[in-house]
């Protein structure tokens, strides 16, 4: 019941995202779970939301985490550039709590939370420049969102590789279960 609990928070918090004439499938998501980590599968009661929106218009992307039942405090949340079962590079950052993310970057609230942002070219990172996308490459991150090349996971003191993570799935602005 607490996983159902904290999506529907999430779904009930995503109805107050931007909303667009035409979205044109610029909307993304998926529900976050251990057994979606890499590079071991998780066992965890932690369970959240992702959810974002491109707006093209304006060049950025209106973004909403949501996460609860973890077993140890957040650290930090991201998204990540990685195909399922991979593990890649941090490209934008949603919180942290250890002082490492760009200036301005919100602190991680305790479990359960729902946070929520908007980011631009000026907020991409170099963390995936190994893997070709470098600072302020924004065209890029939404290219490899739109070709399912992106991650979003959350951090923990007890997990610091990542305690849940989804893949992030075009027209997933709701619920629905993330097997992959």
């Amino acid at each position: 019941m607490k996983k159902a609990g904290a999506v529907l928070l999430g779904i009930a918090a995503f109805a107050a995202f931007p909303t667009l004439a035409d979205d044109g499938g610029n909307r993304f998501g998926g529900n976050l779970t251990g057994y979606n980590e890499t590079p071991s599968t998780l066992s965890t009661t932690g369970n959240g939301r992702f959810d974002l929106l491109i707006d093209d218009r304006r060049a950025e992307v209106h973004w909403q985490l949501s996460y609860a039942d973890l077993e140890s405090a957040v650290t930090q949340a991201h998204i990540h550039l990685g195909r399922p079962a991979t593990t890649g590079g941090v490209s934008v950052f949603f919180c942290t709590n250890l002082g490492n993310g760009p200036a301005g970057t919100q602190a991680c609230p305790p479990a359960p939370a729902t946070i929520s942002g908007t980011f631009t070219a000026a907020d991409v990172s170099g963390g995936a420049t190994a893997q070709g996308l470098t600072f302020f490459e924004f065209d890029e991150l939404v290219r490899a969102i739109r070709s399912g090349a992106t991650y979003a996971n959350v951090h923990t003191v007890g997990r610091p590789g990542g305690e849940i993570r989804t893949p992030l799935r075009r027209g997933h602005s709701h619920g629905g279960d993330d097997k992959h």
